[in-house]
């Protein structure tokens, strides 16, 4: 089994949703610029918002969840 600190090995692309987890995702690929509102894996409960993410962007976030209010578009999860 991989670790966390390895290279992704697997891509599949993001639907937001308020009631959709993710699991094991070593980091978000942003294809739109936009803000992402995603839960953390560590506090799922709570939502933050990274605002200005730039088209392009790999964020090494581990979120649990992508949710419907993000802005930013063509996410995909790096796994």
């Amino acid at each position: 089994m991989s670790s966390y600190t390895d290279p992704a090995d697997r891509i599949l692309a993001v639907t937001k949703s308020d009631s959709t987890d993710l699991t094991g995702t070593r980091g978000l690929l942003i294809g739109g610029a936009g803000d992402l509102a995603v839960r953390m894996v560590g506090n799922p409960t709570s939502t933050i918002t990274i605002t200005g993410v730039l088209a392009g962007a790999i964020l090494p976030l581990r979120v649990s969840r992508v949710m419907a209010a993000t802005t930013a578009t063509n996410i995909t999860a790096l796994y």
